[in-house]
């Protein structure tokens, strides 16, 4: 398992979270390995999935390669459940000090979600690997421009409101990487099983972050 750094740093790499909200975990694993084959190799199970723990330990032994965290964590004693489980990274859509200070004793990433500068400077000094800005679509990528001009140190995920028509504008503002949920992991297409369809989409969102990291 990689280290607490390695991690955060690979949350960066591809530029794209996978965030998976489904009602039945049966076809996760599937919709992850589509994923992973079109190039998004981070992957987040929200912990509104059915039987999230069993599924985050399922994709864990049968997605290699793939990076595999939990979403929608609230309290600590979500974190040690979910690390336990497999969980690699920790993600939450609040800022509460004490997940922070249990993924650190975990040595997971942790991204704490924040909506305005006084929030996200908190969530990044408490130890914050990246802050999910949520919900992102509100303001824009003009948001994050004029946020990181005065805190060019965060680093900062946009989620709600990503798509393929706002992710490279979102990655121009200066976002470190993209939480992409319904608009890549749509309820047709899991309830369709269409996973080339998938990992088409996967692939589409790679590029448009490569694109924009290039234009940059």
């Amino acid at each position: 398992m990689p280290g607490r750094t390695e991690a955060a740093a690979r949350l960066c790499d591809k530029g794209i979270i996978a965030i998976v909200r489904a009602r039945s975990s049966a076809q996760l694993i599937d919709a992850a390995r589509a994923m992973l084959a079109g190039g998004v190799d981070c992957i987040e199970i929200t912990m509104t999935t059915p039987n999230a723990l069993a599924v985050i330990a399922a994709c864990r032994k049968e997605v290699a390669g793939a990076l595999i965290g939990v979403g929608s964590v609230l309290d600590a004693p979500t974190v040690k459940a979910a690390v336990a489980a497999g969980a690699q990274y920790v993600v939450s859509p609040i800022f509460n000090p004490a997940v922070v200070q249990a993924c650190a004793a975990a040595d997971v990433p942790t991204m704490p979600g924040a909506f305005t500068p006084t929030e996200i400077q908190a969530a990044s000094a408490a130890g914050a690997d990246i802050v999910k800005v949520f919900p992102a679509g509100f303001f824009g990528p003009e948001f994050f421009r004029a946020i990181l001009a005065p805190m060019p140190h965060l680093k900062l995920s946009p989620t709600g409101g990503v798509d393929l028509t706002t992710a490279g504008a979102f990655i121009k503002a200066g976002a470190a990487t993209l939480g992409v949920g319904s608009a890549l992991v749509s309820k047709d297409i899991l309830a369709a099983g269409d996973f080339g369809r998938l990992q088409d989409i996967a692939s589409q969102y790679v590029r448009a972050v490569a694109d924009a990291r290039a234009a940059k």
